[in-house]
C-alpha cells in the first residue's frame, strides 16, 4: 500500500507527462515498483526508459501509467513542494544557535531550524549529521549527493555532545568516514567558541578532519555570533582584537602544513577574523577558488577585486550623481575604500557610506545580512542620502523585498523620502548601481 502520494501542481507544455495525459491535481505514488518518498527518488528513477508509474487522479482513481521515453529525459511535472516532502527540523539546541537568540514575536519562519541532508546538496546549507538514520546514509551514498556540507564545530565526541546538547552527537568523525569512503565530496564548518572549542581542541578538529582530504575538501572558521537575546542560554564571551589575531595565526600555521603535505591549504578564516584583527584581506590565490563563499570566506577580497576589474573597464565621465550605501559594521571599511575609488574614477560623483548599527539583535551582531528596516530607517533619517539609497541584498529575505523585521522595502522608501535600490553581491553591480549605468 502506498504511503505518499505526491501532489502534481504543474505539467508542462507539450511534455512527455502532457502526452500521457498528467493533470495538476494527479498523485503519484510509485515509479517501477519503488515507492516515492521525496524528490531525489523521483529523479533517481525517472532516468529510465520504460516506466510504471502509480497514479492517482485528481478524481480519486488509481491506475499505473505505462511511459516509454528516452534515458534521462524529463516528464515535466512539478510538485506541492520543492522536496516532494517536509523539511526534516534540527534536533540539537547548540549553545551558539542563532534561533535560540532570536527576539520573541517575529515571522514564524524565522524560527524553524532545518538540519536536511537534501538541502545541504541543493542549496548548500550546512548541517549537523545528528538526525540522519541509517537509511538517510545509504540514500546519500546511493544518489552520491555531493558536495554534503557538514557543521561539525568540534570532532571530540563529547564536547561534541555537550556543544549540541545531543548525547548521539558525538559518532560525528564515523559518519564522515562512511561519506569518505564512499568519495563523497564533503566541505565543513566550525563556529568558535571563545574557551570552548578554540585552542587545542581547535588543532584536533582541523588535524582530524584533514585526515579525510582529498574528499573533505575545505573546513571554515567562523566566530560565534552573539545577539543581546541570550536569556537563559551558556555564557559566551565575544573574541578580541589578540584573540583573533592569535587564531589566524594557528590557522596559517595549519594552511602550512596542508599546503606542504596535501598541495591544499583546505582550512580558512572567514573575513571577520581579519577584520576584528585589524589586518589586510590575503590575496586571491589565498581562498583557493573562493569555495567557502557562502561562510564569509573571501566575500570581501572577492569583491575588492570585482570592483577593480569593473572600473578597468570604464573610463570615467563628468557625470552628477550624490548617493548612499547603508551597510553594517564587518564591511563598512571596505565598502568605504571601494565608494572611494568610484569616486576617483567619477570626479562628479558623490557616495556617502554609512555604518549601521545593529540596535535590533545588539551590537555585536556586525554583518549586513542581519540588519532590519528600522534600524536602517532610525539611524538614516536625519542623514544625507542625496537623490538614492542603496542596500547590499543580503538585507532582504531572499524571494520578497522584506527586512527580517517584516519591514518592506517600499516602507524604508517612504519613511526616508528617497528611492531605496538592491546592489547584487557582484562587484559589477556595485559600481553599476553607483554611476546608475
Amino acid at each position: 500500500m502506498i504511503k505518499h502520494w505526491h501532489l502534481i501542481t504543474g505539467v508542462e507544455p507539450d511534455s512527455i507527462a502532457e502526452e500521457c495525459g498528467l493533470e495538476p491535481g494527479d498523485r503519484i505514488g510509485s515509479i517501477n515498483g519503488h515507492e516515492i518518498e521525496d524528490f531525489f527518488d523521483y529523479q533517481y528513477y525517472i532516468e529510465e526508459e520504460y516506466l510504471e508509474m502509480e497514479v492517482l487522479t485528481k478524481d480519486g482513481e488509481e491506475c499505473t501509467l505505462i511511459i516509454e521515453k528516452e534515458e534521462e529525459e524529463d516528464l515535466g511535472l512539478t510538485f506541492e513542494s520543492f522536496l516532494m516532502d517536509e523539511y526534516n527540523s534540527c534536533c540539537n539546541k547548540c549553545i551558539f544557535c542563532f534561533i535560540d537568540q532570536m527576539p520573541p514575536g517575529m515571522r514564524e519562519t524565522l524560527y524553524f531550524k532545518d538540519d536536511d541532508s537534501r538541502l545541504s546538496f541543493l542549496q548548500g546549507n550546512y548541517i549537523t549529521l545528528t538526525n540522519m538514520k541509517e537509511k538517510d546514509m545509504e540514500r546519500v551514498i546511493r544518489y552520491h549527493l555531493a558536495p554534503i556540507n557538514i557543521s561539525v564545530h568540534t570532532t571530540n565526541p563529547e564536547l561534541r555532545c555537550q556543544m549540541l546538547h545531543n548525547r548521539f552527537a558525538g559518532d560525528i568523525l564515523e559518519k564522515i568516514r562512511r561519506f569518505y569512503e564512499a568519495e563523497i565530496p564533503m566541505n565543513s564548518q566550525v563556529v568558535l567558541c571563545k574557551g570552548i572549542n578554540d585552542g587545542e581542541e581547535l588543532d584536533r578538529t582541523i588535524r582530524e578532519l584533514g585526515e579525510f582530504l582529498p574528499f573533505m575538501e575545505s573546513l571554515s572558521v567562523v566566530p560565534v555570533g552573539l545577539t543581546k537575546y541570550r536569556e537563559g542560554l551558556p555564557e559566551l564571551a565575544a573574541f578580541t582584537k589578540e584573540d583573533a589575531r592569535k587564531i589566524l595565526a594557528q590557522i596559517q600555521g595549519w594552511q602550512a602544513h596542508f599546503l606542504e603535505k596535501n598541495g591544499t591549504a583546505f582550512v580558512h578564516a572567514s573575513d571577520e577574523w581579519f577584520i576584528l584583527a585589524e589586518e589586510d584581506f590575503p590575496p586571491e590565490d589565498y581562498y583557493e577558488g573562493f569555495g567557502q563563499l557562502e561562510n564569509g570566506v573571501g566575500m570581501m577580497r572577492l569583491l575588492m577585486q570585482e570592483v577593480e576589474e569593473r572600473l578597468a573597464q570604464l573610463s570615467g565621465d563628468e557625470r552628477e550623481k550624490t548617493v548612499s550605501i547603508a551597510t553594517a559594521k564587518l564591511a563598512f571599511p571596505t565598502i568605504k575604500e571601494l565608494a572611494g575609488k568610484v569616486m576617483e574614477k567619477y570626479q562628479g560623483i558623490q557616495v556617502h557610506v554609512y555604518c549601521i548599527e545593529n540596535r535590533f539583535f545588539g551590537e555585536l551582531i556586525t554583518v549586513s545580512g542581519l540588519l532590519t528596516g528600522q534600524d536602517i530607517r532610525e539611524q538614516l533619517s536625519e542623514r544625507e542620502l542625496g537623490e538614492e539609497l542603496l542596500l547590499p541584498c543580503n538585507v532582504l529575505k531572499a524571494d520578497e523585498d522584506i527586512f527580517l523585521d517584516d519591514m518592506r522595502l517600499s516602507e524604508l522608501s517612504e519613511a526616508l523620502q528617497v528611492p531605496v535600490n538592491i546592489i547584487q553581491s557582484e562587484g559589477q553591480d556595485f559600481v553599476d548601481k553607483i554611476i546608475n549605468k
